[in-house]
């Protein structure tokens, strides 16, 4: 294991320093952790709740100074314990993990979807003074769930397009809905996205019928991080290790998987 493995797989505890609620389901909590200083947009680290469990989350921010921040939804007994915790409460923390988003400085696309509006947002703020243009997409099932409009749409202003199921705000449908005709209309350098994995093979069919690259950041079941456990396989992929971002070349070898089926927690193949 190199030195640098080593040093972001040690285990370090911190405080939380500040949580921020974003919607009903959702809180970005804050921390103070040196070594994810270091992280790019689409890196992930593991966040360990005392004598709970650990979870892979994406990285929403980082700063030069170490201020760290991460968005988290309430969806099975872990994150719903670490939303009961106030701040100064302890939490452990490994990482950063995996590859980043690839930047490019043309006619930006992203695409959003649930949480994973975060490592976007990361991504958008690192981009924003050196793309030509950045344009968003980004839905939820209903207008209180969408996240972080603020920053996108002073990032993105009058390119900020949103998507809800109810309709309750932007258009009425998937983020998918939209996607199609704006890519008649115009042409991107670079399209990126992170969401349910259903909507990611969605985004990829698009994209590859118009011949246009995309990098995607998956997520699967994820325990060691390092690559070692093998719960995330994909394909020839271990997500932890290899992805979490993956390119349309990438994307096309795993099609068969993809949005279709992943490993649980005893291992067996089920039906995302």
């Amino acid at each position: 294991m190199s030195d640098y493995l080593t040093e972001v797989n040690t285990l370090r505890t911190t405080k939380i320093k500040q949580i921020i609620t974003e919607s009903p389901t959702v809180k970005t909590y804050m921390f103070t952790d040196k070594s994810c200083a270091k992280a790019k947009p689409g890196q992930f680290l593991m966040l360990w709740i005392p004598g709970v469990d650990e979870i892979p989350l994406s990285i929403l921010n980082a700063t030069e100074d170490g201020e760290i921040s991460v968005a988290v939804k309430a969806v099975g007994d872990a994150t719903q314990h670490l939303h009961t915790m106030k701040t100064e409460a302890t939490i452990g923390i490994r990482g950063p993990f995996g590859n980043n988003f690839t930047p490019n400085q043309g006619n930006i696309l992203l695409i959003g979807g649930g949480t994973g509006t975060a490592p976007l947002l990361f991504l958008a703020k690192t981009l924003s003074n050196k793309a030509k243009k950045i344009t968003c997409i980004i839905g939820a099932r209903a207008e209180n769930e969408l996240l972080f409009l603020n920053e996108l749409n002073q990032i993105c202003q009058e390119n900020l397009i949103t998507t809800t199921n109810d309709g309750t705000h932007g258009i009425q449908g998937l983020v998918t809905d939209p996607l199609t005709s704006r890519l008649t209309q115009e042409k991107f350098d670079a399209i990126y996205t992170c969401g349910p994995e259903v909507m990611v093979k969605k985004i990829f069919e698009i994209t590859q019928k118009h011949n246009l690259s995309l990098e995607a950041s998956l997520e699967r079941l994820m325990r060691c991080g390092i690559g070692l456990c093998g719960s995330c396989v994909i394909g020839k992929y271990r997500v932890c290790k290899d992805g979490p971002i993956f390119n349309n070349i990438q994307l096309n070898e795993i099609k068969d998987e993809l949005g279709i089926s992943k490993l649980n927690l005893n291992g067996n193949r089920i039906p995302i």
